[in-house]
């Protein structure tokens, strides 16, 4: 099997390469930088590609876009992604051609050595590794987007103007009806959004925080 490696941090870069090489998977390129990333793949065209997500010189998402770059002018190309924390629209965004052949785990993982190998072996064979905390977390978007979708178009509005931090003699001003109007509107919010009365939570932050993060 044969693999590229991205990774800007020399140490890591160079632990990757002793723990596939001593697993019989032959490094055939390790690049820092996200445009060495995207020539050394097309170049090469490993079996697998294990890329940090945030690599030079943005430290943002290069490495997640060279590997969309190099799966589109390589399609179906193994691509295995690591993260230092759990993000889940680049986890989306990697998994967004359906074509298998991709992983994301976050570089923690890295340090259980079998669960790594196997991981990389699972992507070049074609299936799709994800980390758990980002599965939950991707479950968790997908259970608050549901949530969110529940509401009417006047519940969207003033849930919206909630977020604005009006309160609701100015959300009623804003959309011309009652405060009780507006009262019952955000009662059914709460409802819709399964958030049950609580002496420790504030349901009005709580519904906001939930349509900000949907």
């Amino acid at each position: 099997m044969r693999a590229v490696i991205a990774e800007d941090l020399a140490l890591l870069r160079e632990g990757l390469i002793r723990l596939l090489t001593a697993h019989d998977v032959e490094v055939v390129a390790s690049v820092g930088d996200g445009p060495s990333a995207v020539a050394a793949l097309l170049d090469h065209r490993p079996d697998v590609a294990v890329l940090d997500v945030r690599l030079p010189p943005t430290f943002s998402n290069e490495g997640l876009l060279a590997a969309i770059e190099a799966r589109k002018r390589l399609p179906g190309l193994p691509t295995l992604v690591l993260s230092q924390y759990v993000e889940p629209l680049y986890a989306r965004e990697l998994l967004s051609d359906r074509r298998g052949g991709v992983g994301y785990l976050l570089k923690d993982r890295v340090m259980d050595v079998g669960q790594f190998v196997d991981a990389v072996r699972r992507v070049a064979a074609g299936g799709t590794v994800m980390d758990p905390e980002v599965v939950s977390q991707l479950l968790s978007k997908r259970a608050r987007d549901e949530q969110v979708a529940r509401l009417t178009p006047r519940e969207h509005e003033v849930l919206a103007l909630m977020a604005e931090g009006r309160s609701n003699a100015a959300v009623a001003a804003r959309l011309v009806v009652s405060e009780k109007a507006v009262s019952k509107h955000i009662a059914n919010i709460f409802m819709k959004l399964d958030l049950v009365p609580s002496e420790d939570d504030n349901r009005r932050v709580m519904a906001v925080l939930t349509y900000l993060g949907s």
